[in-house]
């Protein structure tokens, strides 16, 4: 038989089944997958119930419910002072990752170079490679995670098509400041380039600061491409309805990808979604707080163990070193022990990086938990690692 697609062939098991699978078969609490529990609002599901009842139950317009896209129009003016025509400069997906691969495919020939920042999500190498892209990856390096702004520079040139920035960072928990945010428009005009823009933790940004979109600032409207997510943004991830901004000339593509991979998204999902982003201020400052709560939560355990814990100034993970224990185990041997035998399940941060493209290994000191989950799990987690330290560390 012919062999199938090379790329997609070669690639192994995402890590998060992985360890999932194995927190399943060890009864252990699970800190790895990012999903987040107990933050689910009920009057979003409700406006969904009430969609479905009502129908009605055939195919929605390929770009999206009018009232959605209206919603999401709506919602950048309200947060981000953009003016944004929701006919031609808003498309509705089936989640985010779906609206990662319709821009590149829609945006990429092939050769085209594009800068990657890691680490990073582990949808993007894929999608870049089938789409023919050339990855360029620069790399951030713990524990600030600073933009490198000289290797980036070098990472640009004649070829660069386009680069993806992830503000707020999965999984390192940075968010770019606006002079980091100035330095890359200035790159992406001198080299005429676009930026896909992952902010789908865009409302869950901490301690005060606030999520400036890369397309806020000047010269950025037409070159950047904007991608939201109603799962993070109303913690509804199964629900996967993704939200796509971005000016005419580049959305058109984008479109046209879309239309050939899911080409709509459920009616009572799009509409309950336009629901929630109409909420009240006090909706999204409460997630905030509530997610900033549990973060607060998750470190001062950790360090009251010992546990050395990275800054995390958005998203749902905070990275962790566990040396200071006298653990010096490779992360990703660290999360397999920490899951079979503390009962405790996290994820390597090495995953989050290209294997194959560096001639430097990645850190492989740091494991990511996420702190989107119910007090009494984090604090059982919490309990979890303290016993089994005490016990292992005892003579």
């Amino acid at each position: 038989m012919k062999a199938a697609n090379a790329l997609f062939s070669s690639l192994g098991t995402t890590i998060f089944t992985v360890m999932s699978r194995l927190a399943q078969e060890h009864g252990a609490i699970n800190l790895g997958q990012g999903f987040p529990e107990g933050l689910e609002p009920p009057d979003v599901i409700e406006a969904a119930r009430a969609a479905l009842t009502a129908g009605p139950h055939q195919y929605p317009p390929m770009m999206g419910e009018p009232v959605l896209r209206q919603a999401v129009a709506a919602h950048e003016a309200r947060f981000y002072g953009l003016d944004i025509d929701w006919e031609r400069e808003v498309l509705v997906t089936s989640g985010a990752t779906e609206a990662l691969a319709d821009a590149l495919f829609g945006l990429i020939e092939p050769g085209d170079e594009v800068v990657l920042l890691e680490p990073l999500y582990d949808s993007y190498l894929p999608i870049v490679r089938r789409a023919g892209g050339i990855p360029r990856l620069v790399r951030l390096e713990p524990p600030h995670w600073d933009l490198p702004r000289e290797a980036l520079a070098r990472a640009f040139g004649p070829r660069t098509k386009l680069m993806i920035l992830n503000s707020p960072m999965n999984p390192c928990g940075k968010v770019f400041s606006p002079e980091e945010l100035v330095f890359l428009a200035d790159l992406l005009e001198r080299h005429d380039a676009y930026a896909l823009c992952d902010e789908v933790y865009e409302h869950l940004v901490f301690d005060g600061r606030p999520h400036v979109p890369l397309m806020t600032v000047p010269g950025m409207r037409e070159r950047c491409v904007r991608i939201g997510s109603a799962g993070k943004t109303f913690s509804l991830t199964n629900w996967k309805v993704g939200l796509i901004v971005a000016a005419p000339a580049l959305l058109e593509p984008i479109a046209k990808a879309h239309q050939y991979l899911t080409f709509t998204t459920p009616i009572p999902l799009q509409r309950a979604v336009a629901y929630g982003l109409g909420k009240d201020d006090a909706y999204f400052d409460g997630l905030k707080a509530d997610m900033q709560a549990r973060r607060d939560r998750l470190a001062r355990g950790l360090e009251a163990l010992g546990v050395g814990v990275l800054a995390c100034a958005g998203t749902y993970f905070l990275s962790a070193d566990f040396r200071p224990l006298g653990v010096d185990r490779p992360d990703a041997e660290l999360c397999r022990w920490l899951t079979t035998e503390a009962k405790v399940t996290l994820v390597p941060v090495s995953a989050f990086y290209a294997q194959d493209t560096s001639d430097s290994p990645p850190p492989a000191h740091l494991v990511r938990f996420c702190f989107a989950k119910r007090d009494a799990d984090l604090d059982e987690a919490l309990a979890r690692l303290g016993r089994f330290f005490n016990k292992a560390t005892q003579p």
